[in-house]
């Protein structure tokens, strides 16, 4: 039974959901499951993915167990695979949303922070307190973190250990969406489904110019839109998106294929 099960849904969406009872702890069980999704996502992308999970906790963090004993050769080789992991999930060319129910501490939280969008049920909860173990978040998180809401916060965010609530981590920018505890999940799931009717080949370029400007800035940014981006003339999505609007009126285009 996989620990990350993936479920492909009508209209193009996928949904990853961690369900690794009680508290979804990161090991290596479950990360390897983690890569399994990632993989099976590059092979035949959906129209956009949703990370989610069950129980009382998105997760508690990672199995303490997994350090025991690591030497620093070891360490190096551990947190290559998992910084890579997360480059893999920006690099799908689709919208990512990760959906936050509950407390979301390390691994969980900095994957969400590779994701494209982060929604929050308003009693979630998150935290990188790898600082129990004497660590600091090794998966890009801090790091991802100053980029949504600037190094001072991340810098406090990790330092202090504290645990930061969801309404908080929107007004930093970190959370996007805010939802009621009541039907979150049902949101979450609604929301990604609309993201899957949309226009996925131009998310996708949207992506790839934002990576471009955390790269080199607005003039590598500019220079990725003359390179790349009227590819998307060629796309089944712009192009019965375009049919559609003229023939049916703003808002009623359809989108489709990839």
């Amino acid at each position: 039974m996989s620990l990350v099960r993936l479920e492909r849904e009508k209209g193009g969406l996928a949904v990853a959901t961690f369900d690794s009872p009680p508290l979804n702890l990161f090991n290596r069980r479950l990360f390897e499951d983690l890569q399994a999704v990632v993989a099976a996502v590059e092979a035949d992308p959906p129209r956009a993915l949703l990370f989610r999970a069950e129980g009382r906790a998105v997760s508690a963090g990672v199995d303490v167990h997994e350090f025991e004993g690591l030497t620093p050769e070891q360490g190096s080789r551990l947190w290559d695979e998992l910084i890579g992991t997360v480059e893999r999930v920006e690099a799908l060319p689709l919208p990512v949303v990760f959906a936050a129910h509950a407390l979301t501490l390390t691994a969980a939280f900095e994957l969400a922070l590779g994701c494209d969008l982060i929604l929050a049920a308003r009693s979630a909860q998150f935290g990188l307190v790898e600082k129990v173990v004497g660590l600091t978040p090794s998966m890009g998180g801090t790091q991802r973190l100053a980029e949504r809401a600037g190094s001072g916060r991340a810098r406090h965010f990790v330092i202090s250990g504290e645990l930061f609530g969801a309404e908080e981590m929107e007004h930093w920018g970190v959370v996007n969406l805010l939802f009621d505890d009541q039907h979150f999940d049902r949101r979450a799931r609604a929301y990604a489904a609309e993201l899957a009717a949309g226009p996925t080949k131009a998310h996708a370029m949207t992506k790839h110019i934002l990576r471009r400007f955390r790269e080199g800035g607005i003039p590598a940014a500019d220079q990725a839109v003359r390179d790349d981006a009227a590819d998307l003339f060629a796309s089944e999505d712009l192009q019965r998106a375009v049919e559609t609007f003229l023939e049916k009126g703003p808002g009623q285009a359809e989108f489709q294929g990839r």
